[in-house]
């Protein structure tokens, strides 16, 4: 859509105005059990980062504003931005950019919901509208209703509480400092996509409750060097190697009866393993269950556990030689069959009870839903569309597309649903933003309108399979070249230079059928860029092998993928120039940037490596070691992937590539200072190591910012200066390598 108010302003400024053309839009939608209703959050427009609560009435397909964010908090005379620190960190690990009503809970009819206001805790009417603001203790977040939407149970600073028939109580918690009840870890929540710490009885009697104790886990601080009057703040970071938090759980009764459940006890198969993480659990009519694995997560175990003696059994297992994936809405019961997702052969497959319900040409992404009809998943056939299928329980797949079962299309899909409703979401290349449609019957009852902006951009894309691994490639070329910024950077109709614009590592992909993917990629191709996109090994959608490649070593293949796909996307378009090509990219797509200049000077000309990950050792447990093992027993695993590690001078009879020994790459890092995934560290080390040597680089710091730059004036000029600094870097005279340079299999382990 687009909006006048924006039309005048330049694309970065849109683009941090808008968090990245996501404001406005509906989110967080949950379906009534009867289908009556869908409830959302959703902001008032393309610059407004405050969500408030909408419901939509299937019947008849209206929308009604239930709460009004903004009014609310002038009425309670609260400051929506007042959040505590557990909060602040809530949002962070969920990559929050929004404001106001960010999440909320509601009963399984959508008659109530309960959210946080600022620091206030704040019970709604979904019918009338009516509010109510509960007497709850300082700091209360993450509010969760007990299933008959009597009770409330909610976390403060290190206890859970709970509110019932309106009196306040602690159900448990401790004066130890390193000890929390009821929160997710930070492992848990950043790498596990468990975000909670506590799950309702489904008969509303009790809870199960996780008990965190990180005494053990490395003590850091973050520190504000902007305002060095500020108190550090400690971090406490699970980072490779060393010690997790250490979780264990309870079954708490709301009489105040406690079972410790010894979750521990039920072994993996291979007696060398112990379970190190819990991944998930759930409290349904059926029981609970929890899913585990062990540290090196070659083993996944599924749990059954006795709510009236705490003992586990292990009732399911899955092992595997590289490691067992995590996929979001299993392992789970339905009728007491075990769903699962695993990794057989060539695909990620639906099981149930063991058996493989999808074949070789199906990757299954997740389970949407488990009923009596059969489990809909969110799967592909491809690796760039997602689209949304039902299999029923004897292993038949029937595709969603468009109202009809037929086969899967083109496009970024997924589904929810309360009984014979239906609301399907769906991005394309096609159309800016989502199509959020609501069907009940096989019929669409109307549709959940956007706020959102879209740029004053037009999309000049075209998708490829290139290379020996058919690796799915997005070109996208300048709309015009005649513009002043392509003369500026000194392209013509004949040549025009490169940017690689990966992300390229595990659980990500930029390669998808979805406009809202690669509107910064327009942006820079219509500075005068060819702009290359590249899903390389180790990115999901292309099957269990695919992404096992990257395990052992996170840089060489994904750098090779990269470079393949530049040398086969220039023999199908002659005009991009491989004499000046640039990357950039922003965690893992920064430590390939970095990894790009440094070790194939030959190829790259400059980069821009944001928040990179340049020591391996520095960067968390359950992610790393997935992929390179323990350092105490991988330790070439983590030489090999560091930024630095045969990175060679071009100067000397060692140089492995036929390097114009005159000119070194430019190279900018960019880190936030306030970053607690991946500190600050790993870019400063890198600058040193680089320094030392006599690499000339620049190093651009960002105060009070974190991994995800949330910022709008950040947002907008980190754009402007990557534009300014790949302009400069690609059309002056490239500095020569100083005489000093002795970066021979220089690595970062000399600096531990």
């Amino acid at each position: 859509m687009r909006h006048a108010q924006l039309s005048d302003q330049s694309f970065p400024r849109q683009y941090g105005l808008t968090r990245g053309f996501t404001l406005g839009s509906p989110r967080d939608l949950r379906v009534s059990a009867d289908g009556e209703r869908v409830v959302f959050l959703r902001s008032s427009g393309p610059t407004d980062a405050v969500n408030s609560l909408w419901c939509f009435d299937v019947g008849t397909g209206t929308e009604r504003l239930v709460v009004d964010a903004a009014a609310l908090a002038t009425q309670l005379n609260t400051d929506l931005t007042d959040l505590s620190a557990a909060e602040q960190s809530r949002r962070e690990r969920a990559r929050e950019l929004g404001g106001g009503i960010v999440a909320y809970d509601a009963d399984a009819d959508l008659n109530v919901a309960v959210f946080v206001a600022g620091s206030r805790l704040v019970r709604v009417d979904l019918h009338s509208g009516e509010l109510r603001v509960l007497d709850a203790a300082q700091g209360a977040f993450d509010p969760r209703l007990s299933p008959d939407g009597l009770k409330l149970a909610y976390l403060a600073g290190r206890e859970l509480r709970v509110l019932v028939d309106d009196k306040d109580t602690s159900l448990i918690g401790e004066d130890t400092a390193t000890i929390s009840w009821g929160s997710a870890e930070f492992i848990a929540a950043e790498e596990m996509g468990r975000s909670r710490g506590f799950w309702w009885a489904a008969d509303s009697s009790a809870l199960l409750v996780a008990k965190v104790d990180v005494s053990s886990v490395d003590k850091w601080w973050m520190m504000s060097p902007n305002n060095p009057w500020d108190a550090p703040r400690e971090l406490r970071y699970p980072r490779a190697g060393r010690a997790n938090a250490l979780v264990n759980l309870a079954i708490i009764s709301l009489d105040d009866r406690l079972v410790e459940v010894d979750w521990r006890s039920a072994q993996p198969p291979d007696n060398a393993a112990q379970w190190e993480y819990l991944a998930g659990a759930q409290w349904c009519q059926e029981g609970i269950l929890l899913t585990v694995q062990s540290r090196d997560q070659r083993w996944l175990g599924v749990l059954d556990v006795d709510p009236v003696s705490g003992d586990c059994q292990l009732r399911y297992e899955i092992g595997d030689e590289y490691w067992v994936e995590l996929v979001a809405g299993v392992p789970t019961l339905h009728d007491g069959r075990l769903v699962t997702v695993e990794d057989r052969g060539l695909a990620r497959r639906l099981c149930v009870d063991g058996k493989a319900l999808t074949g070789d040409a199906v990757q299954v992404c997740s389970v949407l839903k488990v009923h009596d009809a059969g489990i809909v998943i969110a799967a592909r056939t491809e690796p760039t569309s997602v689209n949304v299928a039902t299999l029923n329980w004897n292993g038949e797949l029937s595709w969603w597309e468009n109202g009809a079962y037929t086969v899967a299309g083109e496009g970024v899909a997924s589904a929810l649903w309360g009984g014979a409703t239906e609301v399907r979401a769906k991005r394309s290349l096609a159309f800016d933003g989502a199509q959020v449609e609501v069907w009940r019957s096989g019929r669409v009852q109307g549709r959940i309108s956007s706020h959102n902006a879209a740029p004053e951009i037009s999309l000049k894309i075209s998708m490829h399979r290139v290379g020996k691994r058919d690796l799915a490639t997005a070109l996208l070329l300048p709309n015009t070249t005649a513009s002043s910024s392509t003369e500026a950077i000194g392209a013509s109709e004949a040549k025009l230079p490169v940017l690689l614009d990966p992300y390229a590592g595990p659980h990500a992909q930029r390669v998808l059928r979805s406009r809202s993917m690669f509107y910064v990629a327009q942006w820079f191709a219509d500075q005068g860029f060819a702009v290359v996109v590249t899903d390389g090994r180790g990115t999901p959608g292309r099957g269990p092998k695919f992404e096992r490649e990257v395990w052992g070593d996170l840089a060489a293949p994904v750098l090779e993928d990269q470079i393949d796909a530049l040398y086969a996307l220039a023999e199908i378009d002659s005009r991009l120039d491989l004499d000046r090509v640039a990357i950039r990219g922003w965690s893992f797509g920064g430590y390939l940037a970095a990894l790009a200049v440094l070790r194939r000077p030959d190829v790259f000309s400059a980069a821009i490596a944001g928040a990179p990950v340049t020591d391996w050792r520095l960067y968390d447990t359950h992610y790393t070691e997935r992929y390179l093992g323990h350092p105490e027993q991988n330790p070439q695993n983590y030489q090999r992937s560091n930024v630095l590690f045969g990175a060679k001078c071009p100067v000397g009879a060692k140089c492995p590539v036929d390097v114009d020994v005159d000119k070194v790459p430019s190279l900018l890092l960019i880190h936030g200072l306030a970053d607690d995934n991946v500190v600050a560290a790993h870019t400063l080390r890198l600058s040193q190591a680089l320094l030392e040597a006599g690499y000339p680089h620049q190093v651009l710091p960002l105060p009070g910012v974190s991994h995800m730059t949330p910022q709008e004036k950040v947002a907008e000029n980190l754009l402007v200066l990557q534009s300014q600094f790949l302009h400069e870097a690609l059309t002056r005279a490239t500095p020569k390598w100083p005489a000093s340079v002795t970066m021979h299999n220089f690595n970062l382990t000399d600096l531990a």
